[in-house]
């Protein structure tokens, strides 16, 4: 799950980072009474993306009323980054934040670490807009620090990091305490990513986090009904947060061969396949293993409302999930809201002999394949063959 800016910076500020006061707005005449309390400020837009500021999401605002200005022109915008794809994202609030000086950037985030099963500390000394740039021009230039689950961080980390980033004295021990409080939260929180991007040195001579990014594990949230409530579920597909209702492991993509699947190998296989055979995948669905038939009838009301699908590809192994539950979820989808696609379904497993009986009594056009590879080509076919 994403939050915004404003709500991760005030989730690091509980956990002791330093952070620029802030106020967020719905209307330009909000924005204006919280300009007011710093004069000289920043606009910024909150959608869930990164590259606001070169999209025209970030404005310095001299006055007051230039930030009234700014937030009049910003709300209601549909702002395009690189992440948020030509359509864009609508801008439903702005923060409007201190305006600060710096005289250095840095970048600074905590995440998993797949490779060793801990955290690791990614830093660079060249933060700030072009981090992705220098991360493929000039990788050397990022460096990552292992932190054990276990044991915690260590004094010795913090000096690795603070080396990295040329800080020593008063900095160096702030530094720690910023990294101290990102790896309290992350693991008290269950994060997946906490960022800071910029970091920056002020003229004063302190280390400020001028923008954050903090995303969290989906499967922790029943532990932290206060992180659940930060949700924007606005800034979300509307097929994805229907998905979330009934537990469905669903995730659009660009394609337009629906999948309905149980369990995510099987999904990632079926994805796979279906490019094998020259088609591309429009989603990952799983429906898990102990769905019922409310809940796939509800898969296919959320694949045959994406205009893009062309044909759907239903492939199941059953064993904790019955095929024959799959099947009756198939026919009460297409007597509730009509199968307008082409449906291919490779049914195998726990009942398979009642699944198919099933489909076969309902009288649904139905293209039946033997196998996943044969499933995949129909499905290639029958979507009006490869992209």
């Amino acid at each position: 799950m994403k939050i915004h800016e404003y709500q991760a910076k005030e989730l690091l500020g509980a956990y002791g980072v330093p952070v620029p006061g802030g106020q967020i707005a719905e209307t330009p005449e909000e924005a204006y009474e919280a300009a007011k309390a710093y004069g000289r400020c920043v606009v910024k837009a909150q959608i869930h993306s990164g590259g606001r500021g070169k999209g025209g999401g970030v404005k310095l605002a001299a006055t007051p009323e230039e930030a009234r200005a700014i937030a009049e022109a910003m709300l209601g915008m549909r702002l395009v980054t690189k992440q948020t794809g030509p359509e864009g994202k609508p801008v439903r609030k702005v923060l409007v934040t201190e305006a600060a000086e710096g005289e250095k950037e840095y970048y600074l985030a905590v995440a998993v670490d797949n490779e060793t099963a801990g955290l690791v500390i990614i830093v660079s000394a060249e933060g700030g807009t072009e981090i992705e740039e220098t991360a493929a021009s000039h990788p050397e230039r990022i460096v990552r620090v292992p932190v054990s689950v276990y044991e915690g961080f260590h004094a010795y980390e913090g000096l690795e990091v603070a080396r990295a980033l040329g800080l020593t004295g008063a900095l160096r021990s702030a530094l720690t305490g910023i990294l101290q409080g990102m790896i309290r939260l992350f693991l008290e929180k269950d994060c997946s990513l906490v960022e800071i991007n910029p970091l920056v040195l002020t003229a004063e001579g302190q280390l400020l986090a001028l923008d954050a990014k903090i995303n969290f594990d989906n499967n922790g949230l029943l532990r932290h009904s206060d992180v659940a409530a930060l949700r924007d579920t606005g800034e979300e597909d509307p097929k994805e947060v229907r998905a979330s209702e009934y537990d469905l492991n669903y995730i659009r993509l660009n394609g337009n061969i629906g999948c309905l699947v149980n369990g995510a190998g099987l999904a990632m296989a079926t994805m796979d396949i279906i490019q094998k055979f020259g088609g591309e995948p429009a989603n990952f669905l799983d429906v898990g293993g102990s769905a019922t038939t409310e809940r796939v009838t509800a898969a296919f009301e959320i694949l045959l409302s994406d205009p893009q699908v062309k044909a759907i590809m239903v492939n199941i192994f059953g064993g904790i999930m019955k095929c024959d539950i799959i099947a009756e979820g198939i026919v009460a989808a297409a007597r509730t809201i009509g199968m307008t696609v082409p449906l291919i379904v490779r049914l195998e497993g726990t009942n398979v002999e009642r699944g198919r009986e099933i489909l076969k009594a309902s009288g649904l056009a139905v293209i039946s394949a033997e196998d996943m590879a044969d499933a995949a080509r129909k499905a290639v076919n029958a979507a009006g063959g490869a992209l």
